[in-house]
Formats: structure tokens, sequence, C-alpha cells
């Protein structure tokens, strides 16, 4: 019996060890990130759309809900993009992409954190403007929301108690459908890349 107990002891302590391991770090995190932007520039309209890549600030809310899982909230301020027509500028956007995922974190109290996560993104295009000739001849616009899929994979590494360095890679489905006369001429699939690097705390 006394057998039994003990190891029904060790499994309740090895149970409880990661949450109070964890418990003097808190449930929230925040990170700053230089973000890189590489788009996949899928285009269905025959018109050769393509869009600049780009570097931005980026910053990111994670909560904890329990040691290994946590959802994470990506945010930053609307980016202006050039629009490409067959490597011709045509015009220029600005879209707002918000990510939401869920994360679940493989070894929480390492000084190596790896984590998956998946969730989805909501983008808003503002501020889109043509090139005269290009308004003139086609009198083009685009569906202003996009939803879509979004997965991650990334590692906070710990340089000081409640610091993080955090390296992050994103796939996301975002794209918009392309009107001419407000008529549909196809769709454009920016699904992009992001590549990060940045500074986490712990709170």
């Amino acid at each position: 019996m006394s057998k039994k107990i003990s190891a029904l002891a060790a499994l309740l302590v090895a149970a409880l060890a990661a949450p109070l391991a964890q418990a003097d770090e808190g449930p929230l995190m925040v990170r700053v990130r230089a973000l890189h932007l590489s788009s996949a520039d899928k285009d269905s309209t025959g018109l050769g759309l393509s869009i600049n890549s780009k570097t931005f600030p980026e910053v990111d809310f994670s909560y904890f809900f329990a040691p290994n899982l946590a959802a994470e909230l990506i945010l930053t301020y609307p980016q202006k993009q050039t629009l490409y027509s067959n490597g011709s500028e045509i015009g220029s956007l600005k879209h707002l992409p918000p990510t939401l995922t869920l994360q679940y974190h493989f070894n929480p109290t390492g000084t190596l954190r790896p984590y998956i996560g998946a969730g989805v993104n909501y983008t808003n295009f503002s501020s889109v403007k043509f090139a005269p000739a290009v308004q003139a001849a086609l009198n083009p616009s685009i569906k202003r929301n996009s939803w879509g899929a979004a997965w991650q994979i990334g590692a906070d590494v710990e340089i000081t108690k409640g610091t993080y360095l955090n390296f992050d890679l994103k796939k996301v489905d975002l794209g918009t459908t392309v009107y001419s006369n407000g008529t549909s001429v196809g769709k454009f699939k920016v699904n992009p890349t992001l590549a990060s690097v940045g500074l986490g705390w712990r709170f």
C-alpha cells in the first residue's frame, strides 16, 4: 500500500511541477518584432499582379491558459504596399492584418521554448489608389476584406529571467477579388510568408 501511495504522490508532483515552475512568470507575454513580408503573388486575373516585399514593426500579445497552451494576437498599423502589373507600378493600397493563433509550447520551462500555432487572419484593405491611365482604362476595384487561415512555427529563447529572444515564421491565406467596371476578373492571392525576429517579456 505504501508503494502505491508513493507512486500516486510522485504522479501528483509531476502533474503539478510545470505549473508551479511557471507560477512566478505570469500568464501574459508581450513581444516586439521586426517582420518581413514576402508575397506569393498568385494572380488569376491575367494582369500579372504583385506587391512589394517589405519589413515593418509588429507587436503581439500572448496569454498562457496553461504552461503549454497560449493564444497570440498579432497587431501592427496599416501597411502601405505598391501594386504592380507585369512589373510596372499601377497603384498602391494599405492593409491592416490582425491575426489570432492558438499555440502549443513544447518546452514551457526550458531555455529554448519551441512552439507551433494555427489560427485565423482578417485583413482590411484601404486607401486603394490606381494610376490615372489604369483607372480610365479598367475602372478597377478590389474586395476590401479578407479572411484566411494562418499557421506558425517559432521559438522563444530565454536571455534573462522574463526576457526572451523570439524567432517566428508564419504562412497566411490572404487575398482579394479584383473587379473591372464592377465585374469580377479574378483573384489576387498575396498568401504571404512572414518571417520575424524580436524580443519578448513575460509578466
